[in-house]
């Protein structure tokens, strides 16, 4: 074996190593957990800092990695190819190419590419300081490649300004994750429902979680003084929304703390009591408002409470800070509540009569279902929208796997369903036939 070909095998066997360090970086660092990074940083690792640096920069980084390998692996196989030619006659390229593809295939993707899957922390800590010192040399090279690609796809109407979509694709990964966890059994059914409440935020506006003001409870401030505590009083309200004349003209929001405190010490305090002296001013806000919006509005405005109005000023219900944090947490029934909040009853046969004014998302948290809820707040609302019509008693419909049965109508309202869930359907149906 002469010196040349020794000499060849040992550079080949080099640049394999390098082609392996560029693929096992690559997947260790666009694989290792940005959250664990930013806690090892704070805890004083330099390491997990470079990396967090690295990553910031993803496109820059990839594009040093795929620079390397890619020149490396080219390198490789022109030198083996070079080197045996002389040899190997006429087939040296097509014996090189098979050698090749399975050298690099083995040693300088698979191995370093499971290596860093296995052991991802470990490898992205080990390999942060060489890799920045390869972003740092290739930086200007992959600068320059990165102009020319975006110029390219600027040709195909593709732009680079995607932080709207970035920020999705962050909140898709988080849910997905939830979920995931969710079913693997490691992330209880509880907290997954409050931290995707907490993604919901940004999609849901003050129209979605609202008390409508069908259920709304409000005072006309022109009657005695008398019948006025008396109202607030069996409202069990911290906050009762107040009008004039009709009860489309909020006037005030009447605080029942302040009402114990004009009467405490004072038996006599509500004779003469001029209520108007009570009602502090009320807050209007659009029902299109977004909710995170509307909770920075609470907490710079100091407040909990305020009236939501449609387009043309109507009063359409209230929203307090409550409503929003029972998005995230799920609602809390008060211990005054005659019966839980969720207007749902279960039948023997497996059914469900669910009140038409019941919101769509409180039923799948509650019920693990996934009814569609971006059209329609309730559930009547949804059976209309997807009916095309205001269901008469009796009418049963079936969409999204689940069947509907219109058992109550009020006027133009539905208020009772029978819903029969996906896993319930064919059994239902069975012993409805038997029937």
């Amino acid at each position: 074996m002469d010196t040349v070909l020794i000499v060849t095998i040992f550079a080949i066997a080099g640049l394999l190593a390098v082609s392996a360090f560029f693929s096992g970086s690559e997947t260790a660092l666009t694989a290792v957990s940005p959250g664990k990074m930013h806690q090892m940083e704070k805890d004083g690792s330099r390491s997990a800092a470079l990396i967090n640096r690295l990553v910031s920069d993803k496109e820059r980084l990839i594009g040093a990695m795929l620079l390397g390998n890619t020149f490396v692996n080219i390198l490789v196989s022109s030198l083996a190819t070079a080197v045996l030619e002389d040899r190997l006659g006429t087939h040296a390229v097509v014996i090189v190419t098979a050698i090749m593809t399975v050298a690099v295939l083995i040693f300088a993707e698979v191995l370093p590419k499971t290596l860093a899957i296995a052991r991802t922390t470990e490898v992205a800590l080990a390999l942060a300081r060489p890799i920045t010192v390869v972003v740092a040399v290739l930086g200007p090279v992959v600068g320059t490649v990165q102009r020319l690609v975006w110029a390219l796809l600027k040709l195909f109407g593709i732009s680079g300004e995607n932080k709207g979509i970035v920020a999705d694709e962050v909140h898709d990964e988080i849910r997905g994750t939830v979920y995931l966890r969710h079913k693997e059994g490691a992330v209880e059914r509880e907290s997954r429902d409050m931290i995707t409440g907490v993604l919901d935020l940004r999609e849901l506006t003050v129209g979605d979680v609202m008390t409508h003001r069908k259920k709304m409870v409000s005072i006309d401030i022109g009657q005695e003084t008398d019948e006025i505590v008396r109202q607030v009083l069996a409202s069990r309200r911290s906050r009762v929304p107040v009008w004039r004349d009709e009860p489309d003209n909020i006037i005030g929001v009447l605080r029942t703390k302040d009402l114990i405190r004009a009467a405490m010490g004072n038996p006599e305090a509500f004779k003469g009591l001029d209520m108007n002296t009570l009602v502090t001013q009320p807050w209007f806000v659009p029902e299109t408002m977004g909710v995170e919006e509307l909770l920075d509005a609470f907490r710079h405005r100091r407040s909990h409470f305020a009236m939501v109005v449609d387009e043309y000023g109507e009063i359409m219900g209230l929203v307090t800070r409550e409503d929003i944090l029972d998005e995230v947490f799920g609602r809390i029934p008060d211990e005054n509540q005659p019966r839980p909040a969720l207007g749902l009853r279960p039948q023997a046969d497996g059914t469900f009569l669910v009140d038409g004014t019941t919101p769509i998302r409180d039923l799948n948290r509650a019920m693990d279902w996934s009814l569609p809820d971006e059209e329609y707040t309730t559930l009547a609302g949804l059976v209309i929208h997807e009916a095309r019509t205001i269901p008469e008693v009796g009418q049963r419909f079936s969409f999204y796997g689940f069947k509907f049965e219109v058992m109550r109508r009020q006027r133009n309202q539905i208020t009772v369903l029978r819903v029969t869930a996906p896993e319930n359907a064919e059994g239902v149906a069975a012993t409805n036939a038997s029937g």
